[in-house]
């Protein structure tokens, strides 16, 4: 049972209802449980004129697209949900995309990353428009939720759940979903043992740089069977990489990525995490709330995957976040304390990468001045204090 209300998604809504007027295909994207379908049955209650919803997980539904040809005949806004499920379809809607006056707007939803469609993304070349759908972010829930968002993350039945446990039991059961059954289902025929054994190992590696070859030899297999499995949650938004900026400097440069689980509510149940307490006094409380903050960051930019980066020497200089817009360069050094302050590795950061500013963001109150290019920034005033790019 929920504690609360659902939240109305309203920036969502706006962005794929704007998408829907310039495209004949909108797919929005994300993790399962994030809300996807939800916000699909909201915009088609809005929608003006006939709107058909299909579930392809749904055998009354598969049964009604036996004959894809149904498709066809329809008019209004098309909902099918799971589309990955269907790779078969994208060819026709090709073709029904094309037809003249559109008399049908199709609205997918997939689960796993379009990379991982067979093909999709190239039989819909132009005529189709994505919108990724996250979890809850800090301009849904308010400023002063901010640490029930970090412990329990964005889904949205694992945040608005009674009891701290509930919650938790919930994200246990969306792992063995996904172990289970969603990668599978998507041509990952490995063992649901293997599978979350190697989501926990990452998850005791969150914000570490990815180490291939050390994953391989826990698991008994090689570094390019751990590669294409971490794909597999890459792709199905379980996890998510950030790479190393480099450009040319006489400096050592770490090239690998970052690996993060990408939801902390996530993070903290493979962890087995069940509370504010707990997690406070554990040892991945820090890479944790980095990753909470930075996430933060970004969605308040509203800044791309290809727009973020971090960066490291080997001789230890680092910044946790780089956010790349046209020439300008923006650095977030992040810190689970309540006094930050201006460390020699943002000195050499600033001067290497020539940044117009860094932000150290911190779990305290203000916002304020630390030096004439680096400003302490409030994670619970990101929304008041950080301007979008």
């Amino acid at each position: 049972m929920l504690a609360t209300p659902p939240i109305p998604r309203v920036a969502h809504r706006a962005r794929i209802a704007s998408l829907l007027r310039e495209f004949p295909v909108v797919t929005l994207v994300g993790p399962r449980q994030v809300g996807k379908t939800t916000l699909a049955c909201q915009v088609a209650k809005a929608w003006r004129g006939r709107s058909t919803f299909f579930d392809l997980e749904s055998p009354k539904d598969v049964a009604r697209l036996s004959d894809t040809s149904v498709l066809s005949a329809l008019s209004g806004l098309v909902v099918l949900d799971e589309i990955e499920r269907r790779p078969d379809i994208f060819p026709l809607l090709r073709v029904l995309a094309d037809r003249a006056g559109r008399p049908a707007t199709f609205l997918l939803l997939g689960s796993a990353s379009p990379a991982l469609w067979r093909g999709a993304s190239e039989s819909l070349a132009g005529r189709v428009a994505f919108h990724v759908v996250d979890g809850f972010g800090l301009d849904e829930v308010g400023k002063d939720r901010i640490e029930r968002l970090w412990l329990r993350g964005g889904f949205p039945r694992s945040y608005l759940a009674r009891t701290e446990a509930s919650s938790l039991e919930w994200r246990l059961q969306l792992v063995e979903t996904l172990v289970g059954r969603d990668l599978p289902a998507l041509g990952f025929s490995l063992p649901a043992e293997s599978l979350r054994r190697l989501w926990t190992m990452l998850a005791h590696g969150h914000g570490q740089v990815l180490n291939l070859h050390a994953l391989g030899r826990s698991l008994g297999v090689d570094h390019t069977t751990v590669r294409r499995w971490i794909d597999a949650f890459v792709g199905t938004y379980a996890v998510r990489l950030l790479r190393p900026f480099s450009e040319n400097l006489k400096k050592r440069l770490v090239k690998t990525p970052k690996l993060y689980v990408s939801d902390p509510g996530m993070l903290h149940a493979l962890l087995d995490i069940p509370s504010m307490h707990a997690l406070l006094g554990h040892p991945i409380v820090g890479a944790s709330w980095e990753s909470f903050a930075a996430q933060l960051v970004v969605r308040r930019l509203g800044a791309r995957p290809d727009q973020c980066w971090f960066y490291g020497t080997h001789a230890g200089a680092e910044i946790d976040l780089l956010v790349t817009h046209g020439r300008r360069r923006y650095g977030f050094e992040i810190k689970r304390t309540s006094a930050p302050a201006v460390s020699k590795s943002i000195r050499v950061v600033l001067d290497d990468l020539h940044l117009d500013r860094v932000d150290v963001v911190h779990a305290g109150d203000e916002t304020y001045p630390l030096t004439d290019r680096v400003r302490a920034l409030a994670a619970s005033r990101i929304l008041a204090d950080l301007e979008p790019l």
